[in-house]
């Protein structure tokens, strides 16, 4: 298994090397010290706390869909012209982008500030994994 320095492990998760100090510290996140005696958490102790820290950002709307991927987030701006809107939106690390009727943005009231939920639904995912070094 894959074992994470804690700079790491913080970029994995969208937080600071203190952050994950802090966790591990309060016991939250366990980590082990490697051969070289620096402190590092297993590759699947970091996704287990990576899952459980994503559940809670709870879903504001209410509701009920087939869809998993919610990322819930600010929208940051949106630029409209008189049929089709960008609407760009911060998710805490990522930034989603969308296409849609500028109708919809009025409909939706999106403007920069307001709280909202991408959902993403596709029945084509690319996963990649870094090459060997």
């Amino acid at each position: 298994m894959p074992q994470y320095r804690i700079a790491e492990a913080a970029g994995l998760l969208g937080v600071s090397d203190d952050t994950v100090r802090r966790w591990v510290d309060g016991g939250q996140l366990r980590a082990q010290r490697d051969a070289s005696g620096r402190l590092v958490v297993d590759g699947a102790e970091l996704a287990e706390f990576a899952r459980d820290q994503a559940r809670s950002t709870p879903d504001p709307s209410g509701v009920g869909r087939s869809a998993r991927n919610r990322l819930v987030g600010l929208v940051t701006e949106v630029v409209s012209d008189r049929v089709m809107s960008q609407v760009e939106m911060q998710c805490g690390p990522h930034r989603v982008v969308s296409l849609m009727s500028t109708e919809a943005v009025r409909e939706l009231g999106l403007r920069p500030g307001v709280l909202a939920v991408a959902v993403v639904k596709s029945t084509n995912v690319v996963v990649e994994t870094p090459g060997e070094a």
